[in-house]
């Protein structure tokens, strides 16, 4: 019964050694990123016809699922963050919070390793006002969300990215981030 056994565990890794020695996955697949980055949230809310922005640090989290068909990449994400962001002056303080992006993005891979890609889709900002006249203002702003960036794939599981968007919100406040992400396939 031994010798079976070993003979068992060779012959497993003799048909095992092909698949471990394959080149690696493409980027389809759910996938989870932690990201982090600049945030600049214009409130629009100087009216001398100037803007007064709010920069700020980023940080949170995504989901998604992609398909690859070629080398044309197919994907959907959710993501959810929270920025630092504050506009202060005149006794009022505006804080950016978090924010929601739920969209599409579509991609072309570069060699073996890099996924190039543009996404857009819908997005709400949550964001308080406090002091001089607002008197503790809490609110949501629907808008939509346009970016492109780059993903480097470090394993066929593990991927790094980077990207830049742009959000277009109602009552004229937008947002410029710079985005860098770390993420896994599962």
């Amino acid at each position: 019964m031994k010798n079976v056994t070993i003979a068992a565990a060779i012959a497993a890794s003799a048909l095992a050694s092909p698949v471990l020695a394959q080149e690696a996955g493409d980027f389809s697949g759910v996938k989870g990123t932690a990201i982090a980055g600049y945030d600049n949230t214009d409130f629009g809310i100087d009216g001398a016809g100037s803007t007064d922005n709010a920069d700020g640090f980023l940080y949170g989290a995504s989901l998604g699922y992609d398909i690859q068909s070629n080398n044309i990449v197919y994907g959907v994400e959710a993501e959810i963050t929270e920025s630092t962001g504050e506009l202060t002056g005149g006794g009022a303080s505006v804080d950016a919070s978090r924010d929601l992006y739920a969209g599409a993005r579509l991609g072309f891979v570069v060699g073996d390793s890099a996924l190039l890609y543009a996404k857009a889709g819908y997005t709400n900002a949550r964001y308080t006002a406090s002091g001089a006249g607002f008197g503790g203002v809490a609110g949501n702003a629907d808008g939509v969300r346009v970016g492109a960036g780059i993903e480097y794939k470090l394993s066929d599981n593990a991927f790094v990215r980077g990207e830049y968007r742009y959000s277009n919100y109602e009552a004229g406040v937008s947002r410029n981030q710079v985005v860098g992400g770390v993420g896994f396939r599962f």
